[in-house]
């Protein structure tokens, strides 16, 4: 059965980036994580594949990689 949440960790291997990146993205306000208690952060699965969509769409109408 898939989860319906990703925590940071599983968001960082999904987007091959280092732990401290996935926490600063976790950070920005268009990303979908909701923090549930002060040390736990928890990205809906639904959500988090929205935005990756959303983001790809968006570098490719800018023409140029887009930092995430």
């Amino acid at each position: 059965m898939t989860p319906a949440v990703y925590t940071v960790l599983e968001v960082a291997a999904l987007l091959d980036i280092n732990v401290p990146s996935a926490y600063e993205l976790a950070r920005r306000p268009d990303f979908p994580a909701i923090r549930v208690s002060p040390r736990r952060i928890i990205i809906p699965r639904d959500a988090f594949h929205r935005w990756l969509e959303q983001a790809a769409l968006d570098c490719q109408s800018c023409g140029k990689a887009q930092s995430l």
